[in-house]
């Protein structure tokens, strides 16, 4: 069975666990103008995953943000794929090395079956990132995209 199991991507989490994340995004961005969403698929068909988070960042228009700093982790149960892909301004602060090791970490929290709490964490990581690069402001922040997960097919 791997590190997946085979639900639907609506079934994977339990409310409570989609609630730990929803909390975990809202948590980060209020120490940040960045932006943070969860998209869970079943089948990545690329077969490259940061491809295909791209082009999911790109359908949700995560690249209208005022500042450009949106993130996407993108988990593609069945096809057992994952990825992070920041816009270019957080990626040029951080680097794809920041990418490949929150990566890395959520793959060890999936290994251990903390799927939820993996998210979590590497969506506090993220959201330290970017208001390290991004801090927020009360006077002029407002939340630009929705803080639930996103599942497609």
């Amino acid at each position: 069975m791997g590190i997946f199991s085979p639900k639907k991507t609506k079934d994977f989490f339990s409310e409570q666990e989609k609630e730990l994340i929803v909390l975990a995004i809202q948590k980060a961005e209020k120490i940040t103008s960045g932006e943070i969403r969860v998209y869970v698929e079943n089948a990545c068909n690329n077969q490259n995953p940061v491809e295909r988070a791209k082009q999911v960042f790109a359908e949700l228009n995560m690249q209208l943000t005022q500042q450009r700093n949106g993130v996407l982790v993108y988990i593609a149960i069945q096809s057992r794929k994952l990825a992070i892909y920041g816009d270019v301004s957080i990626h040029e602060k951080v680097g794809q090395e920041f990418w490949e090791k929150a990566v890395q970490e959520m793959l060890h929290h999936f290994n251990a079956r903390h799927f939820a709490e993996g998210i979590a964490i590497i969506i506090d990581k993220i959201g330290n990132a970017l208001a390290t690069h991004f801090p927020y402001n009360t006077a002029t922040d407002g939340n630009e995209l929705p803080d639930d997960i996103v599942f497609g097919d």
